[in-house]
C-alpha cells in the first residue's frame, strides 16, 4: 500500500501501557491492603490463641509459685511488690524478666538487680545490689546521702554518725577525686568534714567538725600535698598541736595558725 492510501491511526499504546500500570498498581494496592486487614485479624486472634494457652499453662503446672529477695536493706518491699505487681499463680513463662529488672533499678536505693526463674517449683529469684551512703551533703539547710559513685540518693534519710560530711556546691560530683587519693591512707579517719571552696579546692576538717583543725588543700598536685601532711604527722606530730588551720597551698611552705584556746 502506497504511503498515500495508509489511514494513520491516533497512537494509543502509550495511553493504553499507562492505564496498565495504573491498573496493576490499584490492584497491588487493593491486595496489600487485603493481607494487611487478615494479617491483623490474624495476629489479634493468634494473641487472643496464646493468652488462652498461658492461662491453660498456668493451670497445668507452670503457675508461679513464689518469688524470692536477697540483698534488701533500705529498699522497701511494699514498693517492690507495687512495681512487680506479680501474684501466686501467674504464668511463669509470660513474666518479662527485663521489664521487671527496669521497673526495680528505679528505686532509689538499688544499684543493680539481677532476676532469674526456676521451674518445679516456679521461683522467681530477685538479687538486689543496694547503694551504699558514703557521704552526707549538707547543702541550702538539708543533709542529702551521697552514695560510692558521689551521686545523691534521691530518698529520706536520717543522717548517721561517723559518715563523713561534705559542704559546698558541686561538692558531690568532685568527692570521688578527693577519696582516691586520701581515703586509702589511715589518717583519713581522722577528717569528719570536706568543705568544697569556691568549686575549685578541698578544706578538710580533722577531729571535729565544729573545733577540728582545717587543713586547706591547694587546687593543683593534691597527692602532693597529702602526702606532705602525712609526713609531718609522722614527724612533728602537726595534728596533734593546738592549731587552728594547715594551709598546703603553697608547694614550698606550709603555714599554721595557733589556736587561742588555752
Amino acid at each position: 500500500m502506497s504511503p498515500s492510501n495508509r489511514i494513520y491511526m491516533p497512537v494509543l499504546w502509550p495511553y493504553r501501557l499507562i492505564g496498565n500500570l495504573l491498573l496493576l498498581v490499584g490492584i497491588g494496592l487493593l491486595t496489600f491492603g487485603i493481607i494487611t486487614i487478615r494479617h491483623n485479624l490474624v495476629g489479634q486472634h493468634i494473641d487472643s490463641l496464646m493468652e488462652g494457652v498461658y492461662k491453660n499453662m498456668a493451670s497445668s503446672g507452670w503457675g508461679l509459685d513464689d518469688i524470692t529477695l536477697e540483698g534488701r536493706d533500705k529498699t522497701s518491699l511494699t514498693d517492690i511488690n507495687e512495681l512487680i505487681n506479680l501474684k501466686r499463680g501467674d504464668n511463669i513463662l509470660e513474666i518479662n524478666l527485663e521489664d521487671l529488672r527496669s521497673k526495680i533499678l528505679t528505686l532509689p536505693w538499688v544499684k543493680n538487680v539481677n532476676i532469674s526463674r526456676t521451674y518445679s517449683p516456679n521461683v522467681i529469684h530477685i538479687f538486689l545490689q543496694e547503694k551504699i551512703v558514703k557521704s552526707i551533703w549538707q547543702y541550702q539547710n538539708n543533709f542529702y546521702p551521697i552514695d560510692e559513685d558521689g551521686k545523691i540518693i534521691e530518698t529520706e534519710y536520717v543522717p548517721q554518725k561517723g559518715l563523713l560530711q561534705l559542704v559546698g556546691e558541686d561538692a558531690p560530683e568532685h568527692i570521688n577525686e578527693l577519696l582516691n587519693i586520701t581515703e586509702r591512707d589511715a589518717l583519713f579517719s581522722r577528717v569528719k568534714a570536706a568543705r568544697y571552696v569556691s568549686k575549685r579546692r578541698w578544706d578538710l576538717i580533722f577531729d571535729d567538725v565544729e573545733n577540728g583543725i582545717i587543713v586547706k588543700l591547694p587546687q593543683e598536685n593534691v597527692e602532693e600535698a597529702w602526702k606532705k601532711l602525712i609526713k609531718l604527722d609522722k614527724t612533728k606530730g602537726i595534728l596533734k598541736r593546738k592549731l587552728t588551720f594547715i594551709d598546703l597551698r603553697l608547694k614550698n611552705k606550709v603555714v599554721v595558725k595557733i589556736s587561742n584556746e588555752d
